[in-house]
């Protein structure tokens, strides 16, 4: 399982030009499944992403959760993440779990998130969708969690 996590101070999601999901000060989460993934993963994610310390204190240090600072999620399932660019010109999703495997997991983790108190918002799985974020900051991280074959 791939995740990006971009700290921002607002992000929408629209499909077919209505916006179906909005956020103020928080995380985009683009979320990737790979083929072997499982619950394993996702819990581990979603603990990752409910506790993680991106947001400045008062002497600018990345040490404030989303609790500190009254911060929502906004999750987007992006297959394409669990691509790959190492060989030719045209991506590889031979790693991607299909979506029919992949939307039980992405909707578990954002179950998951929920039960862990985090305010989640979420685009539409499988759509063509246009995502808007200010990336605050700039703060982009990444999280890698192979999957187990």
């Amino acid at each position: 399982m791939k995740m990006v996590i971009q700290r921002v101070s607002r992000a929408e999601v629209r499909v077919e030009g209505r916006n179906i999901a909005r956020i103020g000060v928080g995380y985009l989460v683009l979320v990737g499944l790979e083929k072997g993934d499982g619950e394993a993963q996702v819990s581990r994610a979603a603990a990752k992403v409910a506790s993680l310390r991106a947001f400045e204190d008062g002497e600018g240090r990345l040490n404030l959760g989303l609790a500190d600072v009254d911060g929502a999620v906004l999750a987007v399932s992006q297959f394409t993440i669990a691509g790959s660019v190492r060989r030719g010109r045209r991506p590889s999703f031979d790693n991607a779990m299909p979506g029919p495997q992949a939307e039980p997991l992405f909707t578990r983790f954002v179950h998951e998130l929920r039960e862990l108190g985090v305010r989640v918002e979420t685009g539409r799985f499988g759509a063509l969708m246009e995502v808007e974020l200010v990336n605050h900051g700039p703060v982009t991280l990444l999280w890698d969690d192979p999957p187990q074959h």
